[in-house]
């Protein structure tokens, strides 16, 4: 148990939460490399590793002497909770002297694990030591050499060590003393030595901003080892290295769907695209309705484009069911968003799902409104009947596939197929198809998941909207429109949604969905045996029903739209992996593995890895 004493703040005071986090912010910035779950930074002096002569009190950051002080076999020392993570690359820390009692013989410095506590740092093996009366720094020996000046009260004495070089140099209130060791050995803790009464000192371990600017110190490293390694020769490989990466850029285009990008790119770089444009188009597309939330659209597009796919991926299936669940409950999907805009007369009945049967196909179906007037829906987006386009501020020309899943007139007939492979329009513009080997370029905004204007979920039209599942018509958005795709202000955010929109016969239809979801579940259960991260998906999708506010509820993290993109990531990957395509771009993961291996090397004390990040040269 730490020691507490006169001036400790307890675990619940805000002034403690406030310091724990500012120490936490300091310690990430400066030593960002750190994993504290594997090899925790110092905070604090250890209650169980110091001699007897020492006395700790404020958290453990205050050291006192509490012994007699008459010769050098009174000396007392203790060390850090935690050693010096290697990948910390560069450790820093300052002390404080409060007071330099009767004599001011402290040392400060480092020591590894074991080493005698009854003696000042520096005085035996794998100790080193500054200390303060004699101003002689002392290494794994009892015999000093000058160092640095003497410092007593009110002089704040700082310790740092160089993990790339191995060095270690102090400083005396922020200025630096030049190198006092070098070959120091790995896994060494903070250490601080007292041997005469009235000797107090504070530990300043990142809970305060530090007194010598050890940030720029660390930059003018960090600037060395990029240098060191922008200065690296390449030599006659060059043209080899170049066209590897020219090609891992290329898939990496393709792969996230940016399709024209891919094409000028391919034709300036003279490389080859591996996947036609169609089929691009149709990955992108169904990425585009898991974004959206019209989980449901997403499914029947992947079944009917690539049959099997999801009957072999029976986990990737549950996910997206489950996913479907919570749109509903988001009133986002289309099988619900369609129910809330149709007349009172037909609000009895509700369309059918596609099958949950992992072993079956889907079927699509119709969806008949209730009267001339009553507004047709498509997935989830109202039809305009004037051919007339809005450029105002406050609209856009929409780019999306007509994939008609969830709804048509009644008197349509249900499609055999359904065309993927045209760039479509809004319902007011017409589409033009594309073919796979055309050579006319498209802009990116067209056919590239780009910014576009969703109302949680929902496209809108440039005559009507649907926001969460609630019909409004109104001729053009509105630059200065306050809402944010519920169908309700900011400040109203969080009172105003209703669950499926507030509609009945959604709510029906999503309760219905629920029982075939548990279905599902207990079909895999008997097909592959009992799986848990099915089990807490579903419960976390149901305990959304728990709670008036779903949005405001513990579980109700699921409906954030962020949620959505690790979905769309894993159905993206499956659909290329299902083409004999890689379902992760080579660029991630060598970006992946050399991130891993500069980490690793890192913590294995190749210090100069620390300030290699390899984010920083992605810009």
């Amino acid at each position: 148990m730490a020691e507490l004493g006169a001036g400790s703040l307890s675990l619940g005071d805000p002034a403690f939460n406030y310091q724990e986090h500012e120490l936490n912010e300091r310690l990430k910035r400066l030593y960002p490399a750190v994993n504290e779950e594997e090899t925790p930074l110092p905070r604090s002096w250890s209650p169980k590793d110091k001699y007897s002569y020492i006395g700790l009190s404020q958290n453990n950051l205050r050291v006192h002497y509490k012994g007699h002080g008459k010769n050098h076999k009174d000396a007392a020392s203790v060390r850090a909770t935690h050693p010096i993570p290697a990948a910390c690359g560069i450790y820093y820390f300052e002390v404080k002297i409060v007071s330099k009692g009767r004599d001011g013989y402290m040392g400060i410095g480092l020591s590894a694990q074991g080493v005698n506590m009854n003696r000042l740092p520096g005085w035996d093996k794998h100790s080193y030591g500054y200390h303060g009366d004699d101003g002689h720094s002392f290494c794994s020996s009892g015999t000093g050499q000058p160092y640095g000046p003497t410092f007593t009260t009110g002089d704040v004495i700082g310790c740092c060590v160089n993990l790339i070089n191995n060095t270690c140099f102090y400083t005396k209130n922020g200025i630096s003393l030049g190198v006092a060791f070098t070959d120091l050995p790995p896994n060494l803790y903070p250490t601080v030595g007292l041997q005469t009464p009235g000797e107090i000192v504070d530990a300043n371990f990142g809970q305060q901003p530090f007194v010598f600017d050890i940030e720029d110190y660390m930059s003018e490293w960090r600037a060395k080892i990029h240098g060191m390694i922008a200065r690296y020769p390449i030599g006659e490989r060059l043209g080899e290295w170049q066209a590897v990466l020219q090609n891992m850029v290329s898939s990496y285009l393709v792969h996230h769907g940016y399709c024209a990008t891919a094409t000028a790119f391919a034709r300036a770089t003279e490389t080859m695209i591996q996947e036609d444009q169609t089929s691009i188009k149709n990955r992108q597309r169904i990425q585009k309705l898991v974004l959206a939330g019209r989980v449901g659209e997403a499914i029947e597009a992947t079944q009917q484009l690539y049959p099997g796919l999801l009957e072999h991926n029976p986990n990737l299936l549950f996910m997206l069911k489950c996913r479907q669940f919570v749109e509903m409950v988001n009133g986002t999907d289309s099988e619900v968003c369609c129910l809330t805009i149709r007349s009172p007369k037909s609000q009895d009945s509700y369309p059918g799902s596609p099958s949950l049967s992992p072993r079956h196909g889907t079927s699509i179906t119709h969806l008949h409104t209730g009267g001339a007037d009553s507004p047709t829906c498509s997935n989830g987006v109202t039809p305009s009947n004037k051919s007339k386009s809005h450029s105002g501020p406050g609209s856009s020309s929409v780019k999306y596939p007509s994939i008609s899943s969830s709804a048509s007139s009644s008197t349509s007939s249900s499609p055999s197929s359904v065309n993927y492979s045209e760039s479509n329009s809004s319902d007011s513009t017409k589409s033009q198809p594309h073919s796979a080997n055309s050579t006319q370029e498209t802009s990116d905004s067209e056919m590239e998941i780009e910014a576009e204007h969703y109302t949680n979920g929902v496209v809108e039209s440039s005559s009507a909207r649907i926001m969460n599942g609630t019909y409004k018509h109104e001729e053009i958005l509105q630059p200065d429109d306050n809402s944010i795709g519920n169908g309700v202000t900011e400040e109203g955010w969080s009172n105003g949604r209703q669950l499926c929109g507030g509609n009945q016969a959604a709510t029906e239809r999503m309760i219905q969905f629920g029982r075939e979801l548990q279905a599902l579940n207990e079909q895999l259960c008997r097909e592959y045996g009992k799986n848990a991260t099915h089990k807490k998906m579903l419960q976390d999708a149901f305990s959304l029903l728990a709670y008036s506010d779903p949005w405001n509820c513990p579980v109700g993290q699921q409906l954030d739209p962020t949620q959505r993109e690790t979905l769309c990531s894993a159905l993206n990957s499956a659909i290329l992996e299902s083409q004999n395509l890689p379902k992760q771009p080579p660029l991630m993961l060598a970006l992946g593995q050399a991130t891993e291996c500069v980490q690793l090397m890192a913590r294995v004390r190749s210090g100069s890895c620390s300030f290699a990040r390899v984010d920083n040269f992605l810009h």
